[in-house]
């Protein structure tokens, strides 16, 4: 009970108080208990619980005193620890070279040490703790020891000390009397107080004053050697057309005489000796030279070009300086004269070598050119060679994706199919590169819509964008253009699948914008941007740009075949890019009138399966082995009854054994001994009647598409894309009425 009544925190007096008033109201209370117990209350009861009262009391009031005792004795320590430790702060304070002063949160002056006031005596007196921060500031500002900026007042200064102080962190370098300037920093505590520190930088000022002056020196000696060792002529006039300065090398190129080489002399004195001396030619190179000196301000510069009675030719040069002073510099140009004419009389000559080197050039550009177009069919030739098996490769894997397979095998093959179409799309841009350098390249240009060629890279390169996390918008359009359709669609592939591979999130955006009588098919990202001396090098063969960290697959053709492709179609090329905000390459093609009654050829709906191929007859003409087999496991996944044959004494066989024509003819382009698949095709239609035909090739050369066209024979290149060849076959079981 008593603790409740006594505070550990009250001072002795206090406690004292408050015992006392206890005591009393105690006393009072049994004395009440006394009177209110009647004449029937014995004495002996009476004295008894007044003796039990007191005893207790007493007891109460000897443990409180005891408890007051040690919260005497413990608030004595921490007093003096309290006031040890600001003494041994203030000892701390006073040992370091800088001024300190520390301001609560309320900006008022907690402590500072004495050298914090040292700089300024009179306001000296004046700090002490309670100070306000404002009050501090204006016994600086009012201290005739502060010398403040030149042209600012003593309250402006007042008024930026406050301002400043607001801020977190500050420093800044006051000037004091007696040529002495002090740092001071300002930092704001993690309480919400200001610590004030002031460095004295007087010795590093005077320093800095004094190298700089000694630079200054430095300099003008500096100035005066160069003078005295170039090669020109030097003479400063100021802005009083008095000589100022000049070189010895003046001396030696004008020969003036000594008294009008001496410092103040005027500039007219100078141009009149040299006229009268006749020592310079032409005269009228003087008079400009006279006129232009005259002339107060805003003089251009003056060149003029002097020459000798001993024939030295002298470039003269005028310039006006900041102050309207003007520096005249002359030049001896003879030797230069000299090696011009040296120069024509060897012209002749030089240019007879110049000749034989162009033809030494022109030939290695030749041998060059010869060497690039060799390395072109190279790789044309290489990439054919891989073809073949990687034809094969696909079809055994399509095959295989029939067959029962577990969740693994099934993973892992679609593993093996995405690395086989990597190094597929890697051959085909190879193969791209070398027809546009070796010029095989030729493109077949005709009317097209464009809604097609939009709608078909939407529905190829969605499910590319979902798997980035990436939004692909395509907007729709009407328009018709002129151009390729296989080059225009690869170019537009390109740049689209180049904006998705760099784009980590956002999205990318397709259209076609009209501009007059042209249109610029566009594509738009959010990635991050390509630096502008890095928007050339993005077209070079085999470069990336890894500007996010984040290095895109690929080897770095697409661009360069864009720009290839563009230069083919005579299609100029857009790019535009904002670093960190995304990029927009734009192709612009022309527009034309849709051809009258044309109609927009309606591809399959979305999710749309293609049909079986039963009760099909293929004669498959294939030379090499693994690609036939594969060629055949994939016609009997789909349905059909294909016949296999190595040439044409083979499918002549075949076709006599079964006594039945087959439905359609897929053949290979090269075949042994010279053979190719046309002629075969040919021979089978010669003796069996027209039948539908495909040819196979990883032949890329300009001439086979024609030929087949001509022949009436669809050409599908290698590695085939099988869906086209599916939707070939199924073309033709439709077109002859069993679909």
């Amino acid at each position: 009970m008593l603790p409740l009544l006594l505070d550990p925190d009250d001072d002795l007096a206090r406690e004292n108080a408050k015992l006392r008033k206890i005591v009393g109201v105690l006393m009072a209370r049994v004395e009440r208990d006394i009177a209110d117990s009647g004449p029937s209350y014995s004495h002996y009861q009476l004295a008894s619980a007044l003796e039990e009262q007191v005893r207790a009391r007493t007891q109460d009031l000897d443990s409180a005193l005891r408890m007051l005792s040690v919260a005497n004795a413990q608030l004595t320590v921490a007093r003096q620890e309290a006031e040890k430790a600001r003494t041994d702060l203030t000892d701390a304070l006073e040992v370091v070279k800088e001024g300190f002063a520390l301001f609560g949160p309320d900006d008022m002056l907690i402590l500072s040490n004495s050298r914090f006031s040292s700089h300024m005596p009179d306001a000296k007196a004046k700090l002490g703790p309670g100070l306000k921060f404002a009050d501090y500031v204006r016994l600086v500002s009012q201290s005739p020891h502060l010398l403040p900026p030149e042209g600012m007042t003593r309250e402006r200064w007042a008024q930026e000390r406050l301002a400043s102080h607001r801020r977190a962190h500050v420093d800044f370098l006051v000037q004091l009397s007696g040529q002495r300037w002090v740092q001071v920093s300002e930092h704001r505590t993690p309480s919400g107080g200001t610590a004030v520190v002031q460095v004295d930088v007087t010795d590093m000022i005077r320093r800095e004053h004094e190298e700089r002056d000694r630079m200054l020196d430095d300099q003008a000696r500096l100035v005066r050697a160069t003078l005295d060792h170039i090669a020109q002529g030097v003479a400063i006039f100021d802005d009083q057309h008095r000589l100022a300065g000049l070189n010895e090398r003046l001396h030696q190129l004008v020969t003036l005489p000594v008294t009008l080489m001496q410092t103040g002399t005027e500039f007219g004195a100078i141009i009149g000796y040299l006229r009268a001396s006749a020592r310079f030619l032409p005269e009228m190179a003087l008079e400009r030279l006279s006129r232009w000196a005259a002339a107060e301000g805003g003089r251009e510069p003056l060149a003029l070009e002097l020459r000798r009675a001993d024939g030295a030719y002298l470039d003269v040069l005028a310039r006006e300086m900041p102050d309207q002073g003007f520096v005249i510099s002359f030049t001896d140009m003879t030797a230069e004269r000299e090696a011009v004419a040296a120069l024509n009389r060897v012209r002749e000559t030089l240019e007879q070598r110049v000749q034989a080197r162009t033809a030494e050039l022109e030939q290695a550009r030749d041998e060059a050119e010869r060497a690039n177009a060799s390395k072109s069919r190279f790789v044309a030739g290489a990439s054919h060679d891989l073809l073949q098996p990687l034809n094969a490769a696909k079809l055994f894997l399509s095959s295989l994706s029939h067959t029962a397979l577990d969740a693994d095998q099934r993973a892992i093959a679609g593993r093996v199919r995405s690395a086989f179409e990597s190094v597929e799309t890697i051959l085909g841009a190879l193969l791209d590169i070398s027809n546009l350098d070796i010029g095989s390249a030729r493109a077949d240009v005709s009317a097209m819509p464009l809604s097609p060629l939009l709608r078909s890279i939407d529905q190829e390169y969605q499910p590319l964008a979902r798997e980035r996390g990436l939004e692909l918008r395509v907007l729709p359009t009407d328009l018709w253009t002129e151009s390729d359709p296989a080059y225009l669609r690869r170019i537009l592939q390109n740049l689209v699948v180049n904006a998705l591979r760099y784009t980590r999130e956002g999205r990318v955006l397709v259209g076609v914008r009209r501009h007059g009588e042209r249109a610029r098919l566009e594509v738009w990202d959010t990635g991050p941007g390509i630096p502008p001396d890095r928007c050339r090098d993005i077209f070079r063969e085999f470069v990336r740009l890894d500007t996010n960290g984040d290095a895109p697959q690929g080897m770095g053709l697409g661009l360069a075949i864009v720009e290839r492709a563009c230069a083919l179609l005579d299609h100029p090329l857009e790019l535009h890019s904002l670093p960190g905000r995304g990029t927009r390459f734009g192709v612009s093609v022309p527009l034309i009138r849709p051809p009258v009654a044309a109609a927009e050829p309606v591809g399959p709906a979305h999710g749309w399966q293609a049909p079986p191929l039963d009760d099909m007859i293929v004669m498959v003409i294939e030379n090499d082995a693994d690609v036939l087999a594969g060629m055949i496991s994939v016609l009997e996944d789909w349905g059909t009854s294909p016949l296999e044959a190595c040439d044409l004494r083979d499918a002549e066989a075949l076709i006599a054994d079964v006594g039945v024509a087959p439905d359609v003819v897929i053949a290979d382009y090269v075949l042994d001994n010279g053979a190719n698949g046309l002629d075969a095709i040919a021979a089978l239609r010669a003796a069996h009647g027209p039948m539908p035909a495909v040819l196979v090739s990883a032949d890329r050369s300009i001439d086979l598409a024609p030929r087949a066209q001509a022949a009436g024979v669809t050409l599908l290149h290698k590695p085939i894309e099988l869906h086209r060849l599916r939707a070939v076959l199924q073309w033709v079981k439709n077109a002859s009425g069993r679909g």
